[in-house]
């Protein structure tokens, strides 16, 4: 961690926020699909049920939940690792599996004609492309 007084600070601090925001948004959303796998899985069923995806329903709620884990999971150890070593590395790989994971979901969310949930969707893509902007390395 730098100095307070540096101006490295500023960015560590943005760095550390972002990875923490990301890691409980991924965390609480992936184990809350891996806990209730059933109701998620029926709900998403009637949502998907007059789209092009009403198929494939279960393959994509296996591939966001193991995204959503694996994003929550980078980002959580990325700010133990901003903390301990000051290596934004992980937090960036958690960043970039966040924004991957996100364009999935609004796709998702185009294709159920949820526009207002694809809507809902932005802020935190922005955030997750913040995320990658602030923790890439050079």
């Amino acid at each position: 961690m730098p100095a307070f007084e540096s101006t490295q600070f500023t960015v560590w601090l943005l760095q550390a926020l972002c990875a923490t925001f990301l890691a409980i948004l991924f965390l609480q959303s992936g184990l809350d699909k891996v806990v209730d796998w059933k109701g998620n899985l029926g709900w998403l069923t009637g949502h998907f049920s007059k789209s092009p995806l009403r198929g494939v329903v279960p393959l994509m709620l296996g591939v966001i939940t193991l995204m959503e884990v694996c994003a929550g999971a980078l980002s959580a150890a990325g700010v133990v690792a901003l903390v301990v070593t000051g290596s934004a590395f992980l937090a960036f790989l958690g960043a970039l599996v966040s924004a991957v994971a996100l364009v999935c979901l609004f796709f998702g969310q185009r294709m159920a004609k949820d526009y207002a949930g694809a809507g809902g969707l932005v802020p935190y893509f922005l955030l997750a492309l913040a995320a990658v902007y602030l923790t890439r390395q050079g």
